[in-house]
């Protein structure tokens, strides 16, 4: 579904991206793991297409980004959805406004047709009867839920996840990792997360691939990566102070 060949990337001589090679198979989950700074944003934004290579390509379903104009990949980008790390939903719109809002710009639905599949898509998620509540009246799990099912209400094969666990208390972070896990069996759809956040990244992954300095350092199954001798990669997965990866 997605395959990455040497993939670089320079922001005024920072080289972010130094000949990365990732492949997603359809109905894969794959998680990038990393530190800060080691390159999962820019990496999830090129897969989307809201950024482009200085050298490399990216080819999502078989077409290749580079050589699309503006009307296919716009055509590319609606076969996703994303969970932003915050949720980013609109606090002027209801929930069931924000869980609706691509389908009122991309599609000819009526407004009742809008609201009934917010409806369905709250439901898929856990969430009944909250389609007219404020994002300010939910909790950090709730607005998680919340970006989650507007994610999928354009029926979207592919879901990029943004540090889904990120400001959520273990519990309920472990709740969003059941859910993105469900969603997957229920959809069959094709999921890319970027985390640090290692429990959440053995139990949604089927492969995890770890970014360090720009380049993939091993990929592997969570129980392959969880016995790695790589000792980037150990470092990394264990939280040592002691290791080749200094702080910042």
């Amino acid at each position: 579904m997605i395959e990455i060949t040497d993939l670089h990337k320079n922001f005024g001589g920072h080289h972010v991206l130094r000949g990365v090679n990732l492949s997603v198979e359809k109905g894969e989950s794959m998680t990038v793991i990393g530190g800060s700074g080691s390159g999962k944003s820019v990496l999830i934004k090129h897969i989307i297409g809201l950024l482009f290579p200085d050298r490399g390509r990216v080819v999502v379903d078989g077409q290749d980004l580079n050589t699309l104009d503006e009307r296919g990949l716009n055509d590319i980008r609606k076969k996703f959805g994303m969970l932003f790390q915050g949720a980013a939903l609109f606090d002027s719109l209801t929930v069931g406004e924000n869980v609706g809002f691509s389908l009122k710009q991309h599609t000819r639905m009526s407004d009742r047709e809008i609201r009934d599949a917010a409806t369905e898509k709250l439901a898929l998620v856990g969430l009944k009867g909250v389609e007219d509540k404020m994002p300010s009246d939910l909790s950090g799990g709730m607005r998680k839920r919340v970006g989650l099912a507007r994610a999928i209400a354009m029926d979207a094969e592919i879901i990029l996840y943004d540090e889904p666990t990120t400001g959520l208390d273990p519990i309920t972070a472990d709740a969003i990792n059941d859910l993105i896990v469900d969603l997957r069996k229920k959809l069959g759809v094709t999921s890319v997360a970027i985390t640090h956040d290692m429990q959440s990244a053995y139990k949604i992954s089927d492969r995890i691939a770890m970014l360090y300095k720009g380049e993939i350092q091993e990929i592997g199954t969570p129980d392959e990566i969880r016995n790695t001798t790589n000792p980037i990669v150990k470092q990394f997965i264990t939280g040592s102070a002691v290791g080749p990866i200094t702080a910042d």
